[in-house]
């Protein structure tokens, strides 16, 4: 009896979580497709711009072309320069003082080529709804991050359910329901690792977990993300030309943007007398043997560095590179010293797990490969999805739900230990557990009282 119990304990809590989420899931899954593809399609949607020509052919150093988009686009300053291998044309990170951005593209000859508004970019639109459907805000990041892990939920009780209740079984004479039910069971059974593999993989993006993984690997840079990393060095400000020296530093003039890495007055920052230029930058960069693809942060106030980075999950097609090659390096804004530098071998355990699951996830960690096994495991869960719609349509009477009975009876230890067990690694799942429990529990005093009423 107490099997049974447990049985339909598991299939009732996996028919309601089904019912609620699947709408989620198959927004998550299909969106998880599209960015598998970002970089392929806007190699071709944005071929113009990536790879494209300007009309103007005259040569430019890399300061004049970036000088020459501030002038194009007025109010807007270059917080960050990303510069990609060939054919890819270089990418500047335009801000607006109001906080917006924009994408301003240049040739080889550091000339414009075009620019996109970042908000709707393939990319960008693909992650923001996978993220947090497009829409955003806590309760959405709370409700996506909600769905995965009762999606790990759907998986793991579902394999229990298949070999407790035999679903994989030949039958005689299958009815039409116990055909979905096999090949719900069946493709749920294989893609349940590496699905949950994919779950796992993307929960450092997540609001609540994801901000537990994050101050977990800043409060422990033994297992996580180097203090140098965490935080930067700072320029030598002794290096400022004596005749410009005692100038009056700009300052942020609002400060209600102090929240946007005082981008507000960035367009100061790249204009400062003492600083290096862009070009000699580079040439410390090149010094330092980092090569293309790696991207250039400017300085944010007096004290600050130019931030140089290769990273295996920026975001950005042309840009990512493998986990291994992850590195971030800081440069005197004046002399253009190499300050000091943060590799992969430097993070902890947790700060690697993360840089080598996060591309695992996006699909890009071993290249096509990858990606082909990524799509396959999220096209069958999908089909997962369909056959348990199907089955339950099947035996859903008329006007009813028909959701698994639910069998009053002690809780077994195992079940009580497996729930405990994913309340404590996924937080979140856990908090909402403890709200699911006492539903079953107002429900089940409810038919008890109902029951009672009946029998007098």
């Amino acid at each position: 009896m107490m099997e049974k119990n447990n049985y339909n304990r598991f299939w009732r809590w996996h028919f309601y979580a089904a019912l609620f989420i699947t709408p989620l899931l198959i927004t998550l899954t299909l969106s998880g497709i599209g960015y598998l593809f970002y970089t392929d399609v806007e190699n071709n949607v944005y071929k113009h711009e990536f790879f494209g020509k300007s009309t103007q052919t005259e040569q430019l150093t890399i300061d004049q072309g970036i000088e020459k988009a501030k002038m194009t686009f007025k109010d807007y300053s270059v917080s960050k320069v990303s510069l990609l291998e060939a054919p890819y044309n270089t990418r500047l990170t335009m801000t607006h003082k109001d906080g917006s951005q924009k994408y301003v593209f240049l040739d080889a000859n550091y000339q414009i080529v075009g620019s996109q508004n970042p908000e709707y970019t393939f990319s960008n639109v693909m992650r923001a709804v996978h993220s947090s459907l497009f829409v955003g805000g806590t309760v959405v990041n709370y409700l996506v991050e909600l769905a995965a892990c009762w999606a790990i939920f759907l998986l793991l009780s579902g394999i229990y359910m298949t070999f407790k209740g035999r679903a994989l079984k030949k039958e005689a004479n299958p009815t039409q329901r116990q055909k979905n039910l096999k090949w719900h069971a069946l493709i749920g059974t294989i893609i349940t690792i590496p699905m949950v593999i994919i779950i796992f993989t993307g929960l450092p993006w997540s609001a609540f977990m994801g901000d537990f993984i994050y101050s977990t690997a800043q409060k422990h840079p033994s297992i996580g993300i180097p203090l140098l990393k965490q935080k930067p060095p700072t320029s030598d400000m002794n290096e400022i030309p004596w005749a410009t020296r005692k100038n009056e530093l700009p300052t942020s003039g609002d400060a209600s943007h102090a929240g946007h890495n005082d981008m507000a007055h960035m367009e100061n920052m790249t204009n400062r007398s003492g600083m290096i230029t862009l070009e000699q930058l580079m040439n410390e960069v090149n010094k330092a043997n980092i090569s293309k693809p790696y991207s250039i942060i400017y300085p944010n106030d007096e004290q600050g560095v130019y931030v140089v980075s290769k990273g295996s999950n920026s975001g950005v097609t042309g840009l990512d590179v493998s986990p291994y090659d992850e590195v971030t390096t800081y440069f005197d804004q004046y002399s253009g010293k190499l300050i000091s530098k943060v590799g992969f071998e430097d993070y902890g355990i947790l700060g690697k797990l993360y840089t080598w699951g996060i591309p695992l996830h996006e699909g890009h960690l071993f290249g096509w490969l990858n990606k082909t096994l990524n799509l396959i495991v999220c096209l069958l869960f999908l089909l997962v999805i369909f056959w348990g719609l199907k089955t339950w349509l099947i035996r859903k009477k008329k006007n009813s739900l028909s959701a698994p009975p639910n069998l009053s009876g002690k809780l077994s230890i195992g079940f009580i230990t497996f729930m405990v067990l994913l309340g404590c690694l996924m937080p979140l799942f856990g908090i909402s557990l403890i709200l699911v429990v006492l539903i079953e529990i107002i429900i089940s005093s409810k038919n008890k009282l109902q029951n009672a009423n009946i029998a007098k």
